[in-house]
């Protein structure tokens, strides 16, 4: 941004271009309102453009040739539009977080109701808790139920550290070695550096998704782009579609496990 000084007068501030002249503009003249003073002293405002497109502002009337006036504004109006602004921006803020609400207690609802998988027994149960601390750690790091994770590595790898999919994924949490490039992986075969990648891929997902975890689980699978593509909405693939059902039916079975 290209600082221009203006012909005549004091500025408030000045902008080179068009892009949102008054934000530096309104931010002052609220502070003088809301340290309360008297209206009196809070001068008018005038915005000049020049014929290059720079940007004036001023507390008094500036004078030249190549000025135009595009606008006054007093700066109680100025505050009220500010503050109408303001209210409009917060009203939007709470509407979305209604609907990610929503959305989050209806899948709430949904994954209560799926059909719990067997518990884990056996060999898988003594690897389960070899890994355990780790689960919980990053469920902690990145906001998520252990429970999920727990659901995740066991529709993945059946809790083996060594796991190698035909596509290529590797670990616990199968990870892509480009997912593991994107999230920082630097060993790929880690337990503790391969369930960190695969939270912090899954936390993203949930975000990118706004809480579905329906997408989420089908963007670990199939990829974010895949869901994107149909939609928002799980790709009509068979082993995406088993995968999500699957997940479900283990985190059911987690969340079962956990209340008894």
């Amino acid at each position: 941004m290209r600082a221009m000084s203006p012909p005549f007068g004091t500025p408030f501030g000045i902008q080179s271009r068009r892009d949102d002249p008054r934000r530096p503009l309104l931010q002052g003249v609220l502070v003088l309102l809301c340290l309360g003073l008297p209206a009196a002293v809070v001068p008018d405002v005038y915005k000049y453009v020049d014929k290059d497109g720079n940007v004036y502002f001023s507390d008094e009337p500036l004078s030249g040739a190549h000025l135009s006036l595009e606008w006054k504004r007093t700066s109680k109006r100025l505050a009220a539009e500010n503050k109408q602004q303001s209210e409009a921006h917060r009203r939007r803020q709470e509407e979305a977080m209604a609907r990610v609400q929503a959305r989050l207690d209806s899948h709430a609802v949904n994954v209560s109701a799926a059909r719990p998988s067997a518990p884990v027994s056996g060999s898988m149960s003594e690897r389960r808790a070899r890994y355990r601390h780790l689960i919980e750690a990053n469920a902690s790091r990145y906001g998520l139920s252990p429970a999920l994770l727990h659901a995740v590595i066991r529709t993945e790898s059946a809790y083996k550290a060594n796991a190698l999919s035909h596509a290529g994924a590797c670990g616990l949490m199968q990870l892509m070695p480009a997912t593991a490039a994107r999230f920082g992986v630097g060993d790929i075969w880690s337990p503790a550096e391969n369930i960190r990648g695969g939270s912090a891929y899954l936390r993203f997902l949930l975000d990118l998704f706004d809480g579905d975890l329906r997408l989420a689980l089908a963007g670990y699978n199939a990829g974010e782009n895949a869901v994107k593509k149909f939609g928002n909405q799980i790709p009509p693939y068979r082993e995406t579609q088993d995968y999500v059902r699957k997940v479900l039916r283990h985190l059911a079975a987690e969340r079962l496990a956990h209340r008894s």
